[in-house]
């Protein structure tokens, strides 16, 4: 039976689950309560709708600092997962997406979807690597810099470098570097101003270079272009700087927040929040972490990195989880932050955690 006062009044995603625990649909929302209670307290006209509610057996919800986070969180669960009620979003190439700065001779700025199958199961990628800047939650947004790198940077949009300069050299949106208009000196520095800009600088640095471009085409009487920059910087300023959701490392990282004696694990894969486990642990205090740490990791794959609230003693851990076939990897890293980024995926363990133990607790009375 649903209960709209089970679930809280902030933003996330919720996954539906039948009798056997199936993902059926994830959804995002910047209010879970009212969004659930509209699946709940409305005459569907949709059949597919009827059909999912009449099917839903249990509901996960995933808490998130902001709107931005629960955009970027639906978008990797629904590519992991793929739920069969779910339409939108479960193509690699649809959702929100980098600009990658690609690693190539000539480097280009293109957009770039991740990989976010699980590490065994990847390909060599085929996409030349390189620097990445995002993710977008709009993709109006990622296009419009897009757009200003071209007018601005002229550099190649071409994935294969023509011998002839193509028409956006003749409309002013590339340097003609294909045909020797631009010395490859110049292209280069070109590339390094992006780099810089994009990939070196923060937003503020980004929105004051847009500003003096608005300026330089006001001042030129170019008034539809200044006002066009006028409106990327304006999108630009309403996007949220920080998300902690998807992030771009190659690590593998688990977060876990110990409780007094349960538990909540984030599994964290190359920046992505997969999922949240809430697990008991055997006994008390600092010693049951440490035990907990060594139990389940001795029998699954060890992560690169585990970000941790509490433990009694990283070095027996570490000792205890070394394994003579991992020689060649580099060691276990445990750390327990005080600040950062890594703690504020802990804080966001641990109001995950308080939600799920209150609920618990509401559920057994």
């Amino acid at each position: 039976m649903f209960k709209a006062g089970d679930y809280p009044e902030k933003p996330g995603c919720y996954l539906m689950r039948d009798e056997q625990d199936r993902l059926l649909y994830v959804g995002k929302s910047k209010n879970l309560r009212s969004r659930l209670r509209s699946y709940f307290h409305t005459n569907h006209k949709s059949k597919r709708l009827r059909e999912l509610v009449a099917n839903i057996a249990r509901i996960e919800v995933l808490l998130v600092n902001n709107e931005t986070e629960s955009l970027l969180l639906e978008n990797n669960l629904i590519k992991i997962h793929k739920p069969p009620y779910n339409r939108a979003l479960k193509k690699d190439n649809s959702g929100y997406a980098y600009l990658m700065l690609t690693d190539e001779e000539i480097p280009r700025l293109a957009v770039h979807y991740r990989d976010r199958r699980e590490p065994e199961e990847r390909i060599a990628a085929t996409a030349a690597p390189g620097k990445r800047f995002g993710p977008f939650a709009s993709a109006r947004f990622r296009n419009e810099l897009l757009e200003f790198v071209a007018d601005h940077y002229k550099l190649r949009s071409c994935t294969k470098l023509p011998k002839r300069a193509c028409l956006l050299y003749h409309i002013g949106r590339c340097g003609g570097i294909c045909e020797g208009h631009m010395s490859r000196e110049e292209y280069i520095e070109q590339v390094r101003q992006v780099s810089e800009l994009l990939f070196d600088g923060s937003k503020d640095a980004l929105v004051a270079r847009m500003y003096a471009q608005m300026t330089e085409y006001a001042e030129q009487l170019k008034f539809e272009k200044a006002q066009n920059m006028l409106s990327h910087i304006r999108n630009l300023e309403k996007t949220p700087e920080k998300q902690i959701v998807d992030r771009e490392t190659d690590l593998m990282q688990e977060v876990l927040y110990f409780g007094e004696d349960t538990v909540l694990v984030a599994k964290v894969q190359q920046g992505m929040l997969r999922e949240l486990q809430l697990h008991g642990l055997d006994g008390g205090g600092e010693a049951a972490c440490d035990r907990f740490l060594i139990r389940r990791y001795r029998e699954q794959q060890l992560p690169d990195e585990l970000i941790v609230n509490r433990i009694a003693d990283p070095a027996a851990v570490r000792r205890a989880l070394r394994r003579p076939a991992d020689r060649s990897r580099p060691a276990l890293v445990i750390t327990l932050p005080k600040r950062g980024l890594k703690h504020s995926l802990l804080q966001l363990c641990k109001q995950n955690y308080e939600f799920r133990i209150e609920a618990a607790a509401t559920d057994k009375r």
